[in-house]
C-alpha cells in the first residue's frame, strides 16, 4: 500500500536527491546551469534529482560538489549522501515519502492552480482535492508533481498510499500509518503535531467504502492535515473538492499543418515526445499531418498517445494511423503489475462503475458525432421513468468521460474512445438500433423545428444552429435511409436551404431523389413528400437542371392544395416561377409568380409578398420596362423594411443595382452594389453577393475604371488556380479584356460566360454574354453563330433589347441582314 518501487522509488528522509536538490537551490542553479557548470550531461543532474539514476559515480559527484561551490562540511554530507550514509549537515529536507515525478507534459495550469490551493491555510480552501478520470488520463503523474511541488508547504511532511483492491479501512489507515513512519495509526497524533501535512492517496476506486471512511477520520482526528486523492470516481466526503482530469487538448482539423501549428498542442508535444524517445530520430515534415490527424483521433488521452507512440519502434506515423486510426480501442501495451494493458482496459474499468441506466443513456449518447446539447441529450436519452440528464451528465464528466467546453449549447461531446467503447456494448447487448433510431427521430425534430427560420432574416442564424450538427445530420440520414425510410425523408425535406445555402444541392438533390424514389416512402406523410419534392425542384434549380424537376414541384403543388397548405402552395409557386425562368418559358413563368402574389396578399403574409415582388422584377427587365422593375423593387424593399427581413432587403438593393447598370447609370450601380455586399455579408449569402461583384465588376470596368474592374476580378477568379471559371467571374473578365482592348481574350471570356449562364434563372445573362461574344470576336463564324443563338433567345423568350444593346449590335453589319432585327 505505501507508494514503493512498485510504483516509482521509495524514498524514506532526505536521500541522495532531495540532498542534491536542495543543494542545487540553495545555489538558485537550474538543472541546466548546474549541469553546464559540472560538464555533465543534464540528463544526468535530472535523474539523480528523481531518484532515477542508480549510486552516481564518485568523479560525477565530485563534479557537482565542485559546481555547487561546497566546500568543508558540506562537501562532506553531500559525499556522504552520494554513498548513502546518512547526513546531519547541509540543508534541512522536508519529511518525503513519494515516487519520483515523472515528465508531465500539458499540464502545467492544473499544476498551478492545484498547488496554489493546496497551499492555502486550512480552513479557506477545500481540506482534499480528487482528480477524477478516466484510467490512463494522467491523474497519477499529475497528482505525483503536484505532491513534490508542496512539500515546502507541508512541513508536517508529504507521503502517500496506493489502494489496493479490497482494502478494509483499518489496512487503509495503517498504510497512512506506515508511510509517515509511525508504527500504529494513534502515533500520527503526535507525528502531525498540528503541522500542516499532505496526505496523497491514488486508485480510490479500488476499496471506495474504506477509503472515504478512514479519510474521514482522519480529517476529523488531524485539522491540519489535507488530501490529494486519484480515482475513476471521488472519494465522496463533503470536505472534498472534485476536479476532473480532461484528456490533452489535441490540434484542431486544419490544411497543410506545419510542425510548428501542432507542437503547441499539449496532445501532440507528448506524441511527439514519446515517439522521439522510441525511435531516436525528429519528426520529418510529411509526417506533421498524419501526426495531427493520428492525436485527434486519440482524442488526447494520454494512454492512448503512449501506447500509439511506442508503435513508432516499427512503423511510421502514417501507418501508425492507418492500422490504429478505426480501431483505438484495440492499442495495447505489455501487461504491467497493476498497469493497465490496453486502451479498451481503461475505458472498461469506468463503464463497470455504471448502473445499467446510465449505460443505457451513454450508448445513445454514444451516437452523436459532434458536440451536443443539454436540450438534445434530454431527448435522445428520453428515458422512462425521466432522468435528471443534468445529473447524468454530471456524473459522466466525474468519471471524466465527457468533455464539456466552453459556455455555448453545443459543448458536451463523449471522449472518443469512450464513445467507441460505448458503441460496442450497445451492440454486444443488442441496444444499438434503438440507439440508431432515437438519434435519427431527434436530428429529424431538431431539423423540423429549425426549417420556418431558414427563410427569411434568421436564415444564417439558422443554418449555423445547423452547422453544429452538420456531422450528425449526416449520420442520420445515412443509417435512416437503411432501416427507417420514412423518418429520413422527414429529415431530408427539413434541409434542402441549408443545403442549398451552403452549397450542397448536388448531395443534397440525390438524397431527396433516393428517398423519394424509395417504394418504403409511398405511404409516407403526404405533407412530408410534398416538401421533398419541391425542396428537390429548388436544389436542382441551384446547379441549372431546374427544368428537370418541374413536374416535382407541379406535384408538390397540387398535394399541398389538398392539403390546405398556405405557406407549401407559396413556395410552390415561387420555385415553379423559377423554374418555368430555366426552361424559358417566360409566361408561365409569371403566371406562378403573379399567383404566389396574389395568394400572399389574401393570406397577409408580407415577407412572401415581397420574395413574390422580387421575382416579377426580372419579367419586368425582360420586357425592357426597367422603370416598372423599379417600382417593383421599390415596394421588396417596403414590405421587407415591414417584417424585418434584412436579406430581402440587400437582394433589392443588388438586383437594383443590376437594373441600374442596364440603364447605363454605372456609377450608381457600383455605388448600389457595394452598399448590397456589405448587407450580404452581414447575413451571409455567398451566392448573391457573386452576383452583385458581377454587377459591380462590370459597371466598373463599362465606366472605365480598369484598376477597381481587376480589384473585382481578382476577388471573383477561383481560388484553385486550375478551376473554370463560372458564369461571374468569365464574364467580368471579358469585360474588363474588352475595355482593354484585348478583343482574343474577351471573346474567349464571354464564351465561357454563355456557357456557364446557360439553364440559368435569367436569361438576359445568356443575351449579355452573347452581345459581348458577338462584339468581341474576330471570326466571322463564331459571330454569326453568336447572333443566330442570340436571336433565337430573344425570340423564344420574349426578351426586349434595351436600347444600349440595340446600339452595339447595330454596329454589327451581321445583325442588320434579314431577319437579324427580329
Amino acid at each position: 500500500m505505501p507508494m514503493t518501487s512498485d510504483h516509482g522509488a521509495d524514498q524514506e528522509g532526505p536521500g541522495f536527491d532531495a540532498v542534491l536538490r536542495s543543494y542545487r537551490l540553495r545555489a538558485k542553479l537550474t538543472q541546466e546551469e548546474l549541469a553546464a557548470r559540472a560538464a555533465v550531461g543534464v540528463r544526468t543532474v535530472r535523474d539523480l534529482e528523481r531518484g532515477r539514476a542508480s549510486r552516481p559515480q564518485r568523479s560525477t559527484v565530485e563534479l557537482l560538489a565542485a559546481a555547487l561551490g561546497l566546500a568543508g562540511a558540506d562537501r562532506l554530507a553531500f559525499l556522504a549522501a552520494s554513498r548513502g550514509r546518512p547526513s546531519h549537515a547541509g540543508p534541512a529536507a522536508r519529511y518525503v515519502r513519494l515516487p519520483p515525478a515523472s515528465d508531465l507534459i500539458g499540464r502545467d495550469g492544473d499544476v498551478a492552480e492545484l498547488v496554489t490551493r493546496l497551499s492555502q491555510p486550512v480552513g479557506e480552501t477545500p481540506r482534499g482535492i480528487t482528480l477524477v478520470g478516466l484510467a490512463g488520463v494522467g491523474k497519477t503523474s499529475l497528482a505525483l508533481s503536484v505532491a513534490h511541488k508542496l512539500t515546502d508547504a507541508h512541513p508536517g511532511g508529504v507521503a502517500g498510499i496506493v489502494v489496493t483492491d479490497g482494502s478494509t479501512a483499518g489496512e487503509v489507515l495503517g498504510g497512512v500509518a506506515a508511510v509517515f513512519g509511525v508504527g500504529r495509526p494513534e502515533d500520527l497524533v503526535s507525528r502531525i503535531a498540528g503541522r500542516s501535512t499532505l496526505l496523497l492517496i491514488d486508485a480510490v476506486e479500488r476499496a471506495p467504502e474504506a477509503v472515504a471512511e478512514t479519510v474521514a477520520g482522519l480529517l476529523a482526528q488531524h485539522p491540519s492535515l489535507r488530501f490529494l486523492a486519484t480515482g475513476r470516481h471521488p472519494v465522496g466526503l463533503p470536505t472534498e473538492r472534485v476536479w476532473p482530469v480532461a484528456p490533452l487538448i489535441a490540434p484542431p482539423a486544419m490544411a497543410g499543418p506545419t510542425l510548428a501549428d501542432v507542437a503547441g498542442y499539449p496532445a501532440a508535444a507528448l506524441f511527439m515526445d514519446r515517439l522521439v524517445q522510441v525511435r531516436g530520430a525528429p519528426i520529418e515534415p510529411d509526417e506533421v499531418e498524419p501526426l495531427a490527424a493520428l492525436v485527434r483521433r486519440l482524442g488526447g488521452l494520454p494512454i492512448a498517445l503512449e501506447l500509439a507512440a511506442a508503435r513508432g519502434r516499427l512503423l511510421t506515423v502514417a501507418e501508425i494511423y492507418d492500422r490504429y486510426g478505426d480501431r483505438v480501442l484495440d492499442l495495447s501495451g505489455r501487461p504491467a503489475d497493476g498497469g493497465v494493458v490496453s486502451v479498451r482496459d481503461a475505458v472498461a474499468a469506468s463503464y463497470r462503475l455504471l448502473t445499467v441506466e446510465e449505460r443505457h443513456a451513454l450508448h445513445r449518447l454514444a451516437t452523436f458525432r459532434n458536440r451536443w446539447s443539454l436540450d438534445l441529450a434530454e431527448q435522445i436519452v428520453d428515458s422512462r421513468p425521466a432522468t435528471d440528464v443534468v445529473h447524468l451528465l454530471d456524473r459522466f464528466l466525474e468519471l471524466g468521460m465527457l468533455s464539456a467546453r466552453g459556455a455555448r449549447a453545443f459543448r458536451f461531446r463523449l471522449l472518443d474512445v469512450v464513445g467507441d467503447y460505448a458503441l460496442e456494448q450497445a451492440a454486444a447487448q443488442g441496444d444499438l438500433p434503438a440507439a440508431r433510431r432515437r438519434h435519427a427521430e431527434v436530428l429529424a425534430d431538431l431539423a423540423l423545428a429549425i426549417a420556418p427560420d431558414l427563410k427569411g432574416a434568421r436564415l444564417a442564424e439558422a443554418a449555423a444552429r445547423l452547422d453544429d450538427v452538420a456531422g450528425d445530420l449526416g449520420a442520420a440520414l445515412t443509417w435512416a435511409a437503411r432501416e427507417d425510410p420514412h423518418t429520413a425523408l422527414r429529415l431530408a425535406s427539413c434541409l434542402p436551404r441549408w443545403w442549398r445555402f451552403r452549397g450542397r444541392d448536388v448531395t443534397g438533390r440525390q438524397w431527396l431523389r433516393r428517398l423519394l424514389a424509395d417504394p418504403r416512402t409511398t405511404d409516407a406523410d403526404p405533407a412530408v413528400r410534398a416538401w421533398a419534392k419541391v425542396g428537390l425542384a429548388q436544389l436542382a434549380l441551384q446547379h441549372g437542371s431546374g427544368a428537370e424537376e418541374i413536374d416535382s414541384a407541379q406535384s408538390a403543388l397540387a398535394e399541398f392544395r389538398a392539403l390546405d397548405d398556405v405557406s407549401g402552395q407559396l413556395t410552390a409557386h415561387t420555385q415553379l416561377a423559377a423554374l418555368w425562368m430555366t426552361a424559358r418559358v417566360f409566361d408561365r413563368a409569371r403566371e406562378h409568380g403573379e399567383a404566389a402574389l396574389e395568394l400572399a396578399r389574401a393570406a397577409g403574409r408580407t415577407q412572401d409578398m415581397a420574395i413574390a415582388e422580387n421575382s416579377l422584377t426580372w419579367h419586368e427587365v425582360r420586357r425592357g420596362d426597367l422603370a416598372a422593375a423599379r417600382e417593383r423593387l421599390a415596394e421588396v424593399d417596403r414590405l421587407a423594411s415591414r417584417c424585418g427581413e434584412h436579406r430581402m432587403r440587400a437582394i433589392a438593393v443588388a438586383n437594383l443595382a443590376e437594373v441600374e447598370r442596364l440603364d447605363g447609370h454605372l456609377d450608381e450601380a457600383v455605388r448600389l452594389g457595394r452598399a448590397a455586399i456589405a448587407e450580404l455579408e452581414e447575413v451571409g449569402d455567398p451566392g448573391h453577393r457573386r452576383r452583385v461583384l458581377a454587377t459591380i465588376g462590370k459597371a466598373l470596368a463599362e465606366a472605365g475604371r480598369d484598376a477597381e474592374a481587376a480589384e473585382v476580378l481578382a476577388e471573383l477568379r477561383p481560388a484553385d488556380s486550375g478551376a473554370l471559371p463560372d458564369g461571374p467571374a468569365a464574364i467580368v473578365d471579358a469585360a474588363v479584356a474588352l475595355r482593354r482592348g484585348e478583343d482574343k481574350r474577351a471573346a474567349e471570356g464571354y464564351a465561357t460566360a454563355a456557357r456557364a449562364y446557360a439553364g440559368g434563372y435569367d436569361a438576359r445573362d445568356v443575351v449579355e454574354a452573347l452581345i459581348g461574344l458577338a462584339r468581341a470576336t474576330s471570326d466571322s463564324s463564331s459571330r454569326a453563330r453568336a447572333l443566330t443563338q442570340l436571336r433565337e433567345m430573344v425570340r423564344a423568350g420574349n426578351i426586349a433589347l434595351l436600347a444600349r444593346e440595340r446600339a452595339v449590335l447595330a454596329e454589327l453589319p451581321e445583325w442588320d441582314r434579314p431577319g437579324g432585327s427580329d
